[in-house]
Formats: C-alpha cells, structure tokens, sequence
C-alpha cells in the first residue's frame, strides 16, 4: 500500500517507521519542505520518499495527519480527496487557541474541510514512546495495547483496522465520527495503554 504521512513530528515519524517496517511504501511531508526530511527518509530506507503535502496527499492511498489542530485548514483538500485520510490530530487550547467546536468533535471539523476524503480518527492516543516501543505484529491481538477507530466510513474503518493490525497494535472500532469524543484528550482511554479487552470494558462497548 502507499501511505503518506503529512506532519512529522513524534507521532508522525514513529508511525511512518512502523507504516515502512510492515513493507509499505511511505512518501513523508511537513511544513518546512522535502528537503528537511532528507535524514528520515534515509533512515527509513528505500520504500520512503519525501515530497510536498499535495504530492503526499496524491501519493497515498492512505494518508496520516498528524499535525496540530490549529493547521488542518492547511491541507491540500483537493490532494486528499478521494482518499482515507487518518486524523491524528488532537485540540489542546492552550497550543490550538480557541476553536468554535460546539457540539461536534474537531475530527469532525476536519472532515468537514476535508470535502471528499474518507475521514477516519486514529493514532491519536498513545504516547509516543508507547507506539514506538510497544508494536507487538508477532502477538495475538488480544495481547497488544489498543488503538481506537472512529469513522463515518465502514470501508475506511477497516481499511484502518486492518493497518493498525499490520504494525503490531489491536485496533478497537468505536463507531462514528461524533463517537470519537471518547477517545479524545481527557477521556479515561486516552494515553493510557490498554488491551483491547481493558479498552472495551473502560468504555463499555459491550455494554
């Protein structure tokens, strides 16, 4: 599959690396342009590549933002559409400012810009180190820590999934978008590595 990943800071990076070591190929951009990423894409090898958010956006089948909040507008809609766009992003005032959000979560004011995309919520929970350090592909996934899965998109959710799986964690489906408030900073999930059991259980989706 080819993933691009716009945003590479901590979460971007490490999931780029996991994305790489699963034999994706993997084409990486951020604001300060191709050339700054020259030493990445050199440690992640021959299947990484650079380019700009609109070469990166038409490149991926599957594209990771993880950016902040405060710079989704700065997108390339046209690049992203027609393609699962996974929204890493979470809304921290302190670093976003304030955001006229009301009743909807922010994922949903992404996929509101993101006209045409498949948008799904994901990778946005975990520490860093944990996803560095706690992908576990050779496991069963009820032994894995959990990422969580929340899209308006059946086929994009488990498009998702299934990816999460390949790099080692056990993804939680969580339902809609609107749902995805629950694993949004300050819910009882978020940063907090659970298995997939400890997971359903905290948010009662069995219940």
């Amino acid at each position: 599959m080819r993933i691009g990943v716009i945003g590479t800071g901590r979460i971007g990076a490490t999931a780029a690396g996991h994305f790489v070591d699963a034999g994706h190929e993997v084409r990486l951009a951020n604001s300060r342009g191709p050339e700054s990423l020259t030493d990445l894409v050199a440690d992640f090898g021959p299947r990484a590549s650079a380019g700009t958010p609109a070469e990166t956006g038409r490149f991926g089948e599957v594209v990771l933002e993880a950016i902040p909040f405060s710079a989704y507008q700065d997108l390339p809609v046209e690049a992203l559409a027609g393609t699962t766009v996974v929204s890493a992003a979470n809304y921290w005032p302190d670093r976003d400012g304030d955001a006229d959000v009301g009743e909807r979560t922010h994922t949903e004011l992404v996929a509101d810009y993101l006209t045409g995309s498949r948008v799904v919520k994901s990778f946005n929970t975990m520490i860093w180190e944990n996803l560095r350090d706690e992908a576990r592909p050779e496991a069963p996934l009820d032994d894995r820590l959990a990422l969580y899965v929340a899209s308006d998109h059946p086929e994009a959710t488990a498009t998702v999934a299934d990816l999460i799986a390949q790099v080692g964690f056990a993804p939680v489906e969580i339902g809609s978008l609107a749902d995805g408030r629950q694993i949004q900073p300050g819910s009882p999930v978020f940063n907090e590595p659970l298995t997939p059991a400890e997971a359903r259980a905290t948010l009662d989706l069995d219940g």
